[in-house]
């Protein structure tokens, strides 16, 4: 605000800069929507490695090549993807089990453990239960594990009281990423494995053989041996200590550790006895009078609970891909989400109908429209030929926009899960390439050529000449192509719309993404303009922060020409804006550019001279 003076003297006033900063949005980011082996359903997850995309979708699976297709972008230098995993309808069973107390007079459900999400991956989760809390009459522990044994999760100190601050569902709920709970009644669910009477003040006779049997496999062990174990144990710790050494001693039953991985505790006076096994038969018995004497015949249970009942369901068909825009699923979910430049919907190529894959195609497109999104399409799967190309592409004239761009063949990699050599559809590695040149070179720069290599690509499922590419280039077919020395690489760069016969002007695929990125970055950068006096101060501004951002790419390369003048121009005066103009609150900019076109043929012409030279 201005300064009032008030005093002789120099007073210092900071101004602010007459240009507001445009910022160049993203242009790489990437959804993928379709089948995972698990995650949540319908909803963007954004990742930023492949290493993401595992801990969160589960990783490769062998019916959905979404996973294989998220590899492959990472592989080739995306670096920001956004998934959305779609299942089939119907699916939504998700893997649980109920534990039961038996704290009261009849055994009765305590508490429901659900996976996070649906799906069968959530039958290779197991989950414990023990007492070992500075509270053991009150309190228990919860733990999670998978199929290996490895603990995924750990809950200390729950409570089943809705008003405890360690109450079971606001602890666990707020704090798994796997599992959810819910308490069925006000007492504990019980602890898994062997749970053995209290234990007096003064320890009984250890010496007596015992008999221990741990799913079939039973063995004989003397907890105490003065000759070889010294003076006996004096308290239940440790009791606790030494009978676990001398059941980890027995021997397993070959390929199992059962007794080998054996975990005694202690919670109170008693013991908790569980084997170090994830298979829920695997219950530790102590059999004979001994073992009853020494109150080691209490409550018996599995040392694990398994989650059953998970369902994956089939493959998701055409209106799961499409969603519905009310409910925000499909590829309708993206809705929500602010960057998003490229989409790949690799499912699409396995559909056994063309006209299924062009009617999500066609969703698609109009998505990308309303977003300045650019949509990658895999050609079909059927597409094993030249021929097939050329005979099916027809089907694809009903959706032949300039924002969306359609390659082929597939390519043939290693299957990571089998080791063997298999087809995958390239929208995926298309899209990292894609990013790898827009973080080298400018999404001005045409994603084809000897510099777009395809890593870790073994060869293509149709192998082209120069002559077969001169077949689909003119009809927008993007074909990828091996050299010898160069190897794999994807050689067309052209719109659905960039066939020679509709001579659209966004016939080249980087000419639609800088325009796309433009647009996006002068709608979000002109923001601060609305509700502004409409006047030519405000045009003045508009020109020189339009001005600025479009000179800087222009410094950049992004245009044609070799001046400013040539490269672009800011139009915003009272020949855009009349009068009738101000009055509507309306204020038109109008901005225009020069794209760099790639040099798609290069010709050289040789001629032979007659005569000889002058020396």
């Amino acid at each position: 605000m201005p300064t009032t003076p008030t005093y002789p003297g120099v007073y210092i006033e900071e101004l602010p800069s007459g240009v507001r900063t445009i910022t160049t949005v993203s242009t790489s980011v990437t959804a993928f929507v379709g089948a995972t082996r698990r995650g949540p359903l319908n909803q963007p997850v954004t990742i930023t490695s492949f290493a993401d995309f595992e801990r969160r979708f589960g990783g490769l699976a062998s019916q959905s090549p979404v996973g294989y297709a998220v590899q492959q972008f990472f592989l080739n230098g995306g670096s920001i993807g956004v998934v959305v995993r779609v299942a089939a309808a119907g699916t939504g069973a998700a893997s649980g089990v109920t534990l039961d107390s038996t704290q009261t007079s009849t055994a009765a459900p305590a508490l429901e453990v659900t996976a996070v999400e649906p799906g069968a991956w959530g039958a290779a989760l197991r989950v414990a239960v023990d007492y070992r809390t500075p509270t053991p009459a009150e309190t228990f522990n919860l733990q999670v594990f998978d199929t290996s044994g490895a603990v995924r999760e750990s809950f200390a100190d729950l409570s089943v009281r809705a008003a405890d601050p360690r109450f079971a569902e606001t602890v666990v709920n707020s704090g798994s990423a796997v599992v959810r709970v819910k308490v069925l009644a006000e007492s504990r669910p019980d602890p898994v494995g062997t749970v053995s009477k209290p234990f007096a003040a003064t320890l009984p006779d250890l010496t007596p053989e015992i008999q221990v049997k741990i799913g079939d496999v039973s063995r004989a062990v003397r907890i105490h041996d003065p000759a070889v174990d010294g003076a006996a144990p004096a308290t239940v710790a440790e009791l606790a200590l030494l009978l676990e050494r001398k059941l980890r001693a027995l021997p397993d039953a070959p390929g199992r550790r059962a007794f080998a991985g054996t975990r005694v505790s202690v919670f109170g006076r008693r013991l908790q006895v569980v084997a170090g096994s994830t298979d829920p038969a695997d219950v530790v018995r102590f059999l004979g009078e001994a073992a009853n004497n020494l109150g080691l015949e209490g409550s018996v249970n599995p040392p694990v609970h398994a989650l059953t009942g998970g369902q994956d369901g089939g493959a998701p068909g055409l209106t799961d891909l499409i969603g519905s825009e009310a409910a925000k699923t499909g590829i309708q979910a993206l809705r929500d989400v602010q960057d998003i430049n490229l989409l790949v919907l690799p499912e699409l190529a396995g559909y056994a109908s063309v006209d299924d894959a062009v009617t999500v195609v066609s969703a698609a497109q109009a998505l990308c429209v309303e977003k300045r999104m650019f949509l990658i399409v895999d050609s079909p799967q059927a597409w094993t030929t030249l021929d097939d190309a050329r005979a099916g592409l027809s089907a694809f004239d009903s959706v032949r926009s300039d924002h969306a761009a359609l390659y082929f063949p597939h390519l043939e990699l290693i299957d990571q899960l089998t080791g063997r050599l298999r087809s995958f559809p390239p929208s995926g590695t298309v899209a990292g390439v894609m990013a790898r040149t827009d973080a080298q070179r400018g999404v001005w720069k045409a994603p084809a050529g000897t510099e777009a290599g395809l890593p870790g690509v073994r060869a293509l499922t149709v192998p082209l000449t120069d002559r077969e590419n001169g077949l689909l280039n003119p009809l927008a077919v993007n074909c990828l192509r091996t050299f010898p020395v160069v190897g794999p690489v994807a050689w067309g760069a052209r719109t659905m719309a960039g066939a020679d016969a509709l001579a659209s002007q966004w016939k080249y695929v980087p000419v639609r993404r800088l325009a796309l990125m433009l647009e996006e970055s002068l709608y979000r950068g002109t923001k601060w303009v609305v509700f502004e006096p409409n006047d030519e101060r405000l045009w003045a501004q508009i020109r020189l922060n339009v001005g600025a951002f479009l000179h800087s790419l222009f410094q950049q390369g992004a245009f044609q020409g070799t001046s400013a003048r040539s490269a672009y121009f800011v139009k915003c005066d009272k020949d855009t804006t009349t009068q009738d103009d101000i009055n509507r609150g309306v204020v038109n900019v109008v901005v225009g550019f020069a794209p760099l076109k790639p040099a798609e043929f290069v010709i050289v012409k040789i001629e032979q001279l007659a005569g000889q030279f002058e020396v």
